[in-house]
């Protein structure tokens, strides 16, 4: 079950919390009446922002383009896959580490830092900048 009122604070909906709280207290029908509607919103809410979040996010990365792990293909160059896959976990960003990628042109470089940067912002919540 949600909780409602943790879930305006998140959403620094402060107000909101006050005056729930207050309907709360009173108890009876009022608030079981608009409960499912207080939730819909508080959902649709959260996935907006969470989705407007994700999209600036990648337009402040500047991606030349959008790429992802599964668009790459290991067989046609020498990359170590379990490498690249044990990155793309990004515990060397949890480490504050840094990753280079060196190779020669049309290795693929710029699709696995792009992909990687990808995962970052929308798995993660990262904020990343592709230079």
């Amino acid at each position: 079950m949600r909780d409602v009122i943790a879930e305006l604070k998140a959403l620094r909906l402060h107000g909101m919390v006050a005056r729930y709280e207050e309907i709360a207290a009173e108890g009876g029908s009022r608030l079981q009446n608009a409960d499912w509607l207080i939730r819909t919103l508080l959902e649709a809410e959260s996935t907006d922002r969470h989705a407007r979040s994700i999209r600036y996010q990648m337009g402040a990365a500047r991606f030349p383009v959008h790429r992802d792990l599964a668009g790459f293909d290991f067989e046609a160059s020498k990359v170590d896959q379990a490498l690249v896959r044990k990155l793309a976990t990004l515990d060397f960003a949890e480490a504050a580490a840094n990753v280079v990628l060196i190779g020669g042109t049309g290795t693929g470089k710029t699709h696995l830092a792009t992909a990687i940067g990808v995962k970052a912002i929308t798995a993660h919540g990262l904020r990343v900048r592709f230079f």
